[in-house]
């Protein structure tokens, strides 16, 4: 109990004096800032006190809808910025609550959709971001012209979209986890639903009616019950059910109950199409192990590199859960995997501070020393540079779901399948970490131990023999699946897993993780068969006739080793990651009731194909 109270006493002091810190280096100013439709913005924007006009500093600001917090110009955070190396640099660092959040003005939107063609009085979150430039640096004295803008997750959408701002002084931007489509990303997966973020709602779905310091849906949030977090999707029943139960009045839940496809309302909502006519520095970073935001990141970065040829444009994929590139932990690790030390800390001090400093501080019109692609090998456990992303030397090869379980290189001459039982009443598990379950979103299950699912009857496995030499993994992959089931609809999964070898050496600081023969998740993602051909016009399977059900997992960078060996498993259930397929087509599979649920055999076709790129 001494060490707890000290170890608490010892962070209590550490965040203090970081906090007397700042307020002898920074002043602190709170303004309203009006964008062009009158609403206004609340604002707080920290000052080096050395600043003079022969000692001017540039912006780095963060717009966000998570809270500026502190409130009060005598309150001081722990810290400034994306780390503490930029706030050692000094900026002036700014932070802006979005519309209808917190302190701010308007009523808040959720992936504000972007107006394409803008009178004067339009406004969407890039008009704001202008608006908000344009004030700074016509009001706060002594600042050096320019300003940069960051963000992680929700507030990386906002940086991602701000970059369409076009404002002259804004030459450095760098979405970190962007949110680009949520029919992709985080609440959804190519348009299935995402149940692990049921208890998030009331984050994004409930307006304020005043201006509010504290979290005012705080009263709205479901509270665990146990610490088995399964128990509570276990027991809400369908996703109806939780909905009635604890979202009627959730103004996003039920947008997303009455938009199932990909209509115009989500369309709306995706960014991608507007990223062109990007001129400045553009740093886009992500993490291989995001369970939130894995497609933004990538896609942001190669629709602005396909769009925008003098857009000075990189990305960063690292070892990283949400946002783990913003916390130093010493060894890292993901769920069981230790990937090496200090790797936060390289990124902050060797691209995030560097790419910051010299834009804002240096000169604008030279390209920053960083290589276009910055990219961390999962397997081999070490960074590589690339000229491009995907690697232009990279080859395709297909693997074929083969008889028996193997997964080969060489396409079978005979058709057979391998078939396998789904009942939506006993779906597959998405993770045996209980307790993690409990969490607002989902974290651990992105490199997870895949041993639990592998000889289920409702899971298909197929696994290559021991690699005789490393096969490296770097780009995209694309999954070409022929199924046929007894049902009119159906969810397929598809998981690419690196077997360890059944001699792999035990880690220290694990003792209770057997890492011989562990099944380490690469990459996972999800496809509803009912998606195949469009997703904005759903069609039914017809049962028993055999159909192509093609997508694409994220992208890899991971080195299968010798010894090693590359497992597929296939299935139609990941709960409660995912919300349960009914397997029967409705016009709302949303709305679907227990009574729907119906079970079905599934066969895969052994001419099904996962085509890589891989690396010499």
């Amino acid at each position: 109990m001494k060490i707890v109270i000290k170890t608490i006493l010892l962070l209590f002091t550490i965040s203090v004096c970081s906090q007397n810190q700042l307020e002898k280096e920074f002043d602190k100013k709170e303004v309203y800032i009006t964008m062009r439709d009158g609403v206004k913005l609340f604002t707080s924007i920290y000052i080096p006190k050395d600043i003079s006009k022969t000692k001017t500093y540039p912006f780095l600001m963060q717009r966000t809808c998570y809270s500026v917090a502190p409130y009060g110009e005598n309150k001081f955070p722990r810290n400034l910025g994306p780390n503490k190396f930029l706030a050692q640099d000094k900026y002036i660092f700014v932070y802006q609550d979005v519309r209808g959040r917190y302190m701010s003005e308007g009523t808040f939107t959720n992936m504000t959709p972007q107006v394409v063609h803008k009178s004067k009085k339009d406004t969407d979150e890039s008009t704001d971001t202008y608006d908000t430039v344009e004030w700074l640096i016509k009001n706060i004295p002594n600042n050096n012209g320019k300003v940069g803008q960051y963000g992680t997750s929700y507030p990386g959408f906002y940086s991602a979209v701000g970059t369409l701002a076009n404002h002259p002084a804004l030459v450095a931007s760098s979405p970190q986890a962007p949110i680009s489509d949520f029919f992709f990303d985080d609440f959804h997966h190519n348009g299935s639903f995402l149940m692990g973020y049921f208890k998030t709602f009331p984050v994004f779905g409930v307006q304020k009616n005043k201006a509010e310091q504290d979290d005012w849906y705080e009263n709205q949030l479901i509270k665990p019950t146990s610490k088995d977090g399964s128990l509570f999707y276990n027991e809400m029943g369908t996703l109806k059910d939780g909905v009635d139960k604890y979202y009627k009045d959730n103004f996003f839940m039920q947008e997303i109950m009455n938009h199932p496809n990909y209509d115009d309302f989500w369309q709306k909502r995706n960014l991608l199409p507007h990223l062109k006519n990007i001129n400045h520095a553009v740093l886009t970073v992500g993490g291989w192990f995001d369970a939130e935001d894995l497609y933004g990141p990538l896609n942001i970065y190669k629709t602005i590199e396909k769009n925008n040829p003098k857009a000075k444009n990189t990305i960063v994929m690292g070892p990283f859960s949400h946002g783990g590139w913003g916390r130093e932990n010493g060894k890292h690790y993901h769920n069981d995997i230790y990937f090496g030390d200090s790797i936060a800390t390289h990124y902050q001090r060797n691209v995030e501070q560097k790419f910051f400093h010299h834009y804002l501080k240096e000169n604008k019109k030279e390209a920053v020393s960083l290589p276009e692609a910055y990219m961390f090998d999962t397997g081999k456990k070490v960074w590589n540079e690339f000229t491009s992303w995907p690697p232009k030397n990279a080859s395709k090869l297909k693997f074929y779901l083969a008889d028996n379980a193997k997964l080969t290189t060489t396409k079978p001459e005979q058709i057979n399948n391998t078939e396998y039982f789904s009942d939506p009443n006993k779906p597959v598990p998405s993770s045996v970490n209980y307790a993690d379950m409990n969490g607002f979103t989902p974290r651990n299950y992105m490199s997870e131990d895949q041993r639990f699912a592998e000889n289920r009857p409702d899971v298909a496995a197929f696994s290559t023999d021991y690699l005789t030499e490393d096969m490296t993994l770097g780009g995209e992959i694309t999954i070409n699946l022929q199924i046929s089931t007894t049902t009119t609809d159906a969810d397929f999964i598809v998981k690419l897993i690196d077997i360890y070898p059944v001699d792999e050496p035990q880690n220290k600081d694990k003792p209770n993780v057997l890492l011989a023969n562990y099944h380490q998740m690469v990459r996972s993602e999800i496809m509803p068969a009912r998606f195949r051909n469009s997703f904005e016009k759903p069609e039914a399977l017809i049962p028993n006739q055999t159909t192509t059900v093609k997508f694409k997992l994220q992208d890899v960078l991971h080195t299968f080793k010798k010894g090693h060996k590359i497992q597929i498993q296939v299935q139609s259930s990941w709960y409660p990651l995912m919300y349960i397929n009914p397997q029967v087509f409705l016009d709302n599979p949303y709305l679907a009731k227990k009574e729907d649920y119906t079970k079905g055999f599934i066969k895969i076709q052994n001419q099904s194909e996962i085509e890589v790129d891989v690396l010499k």
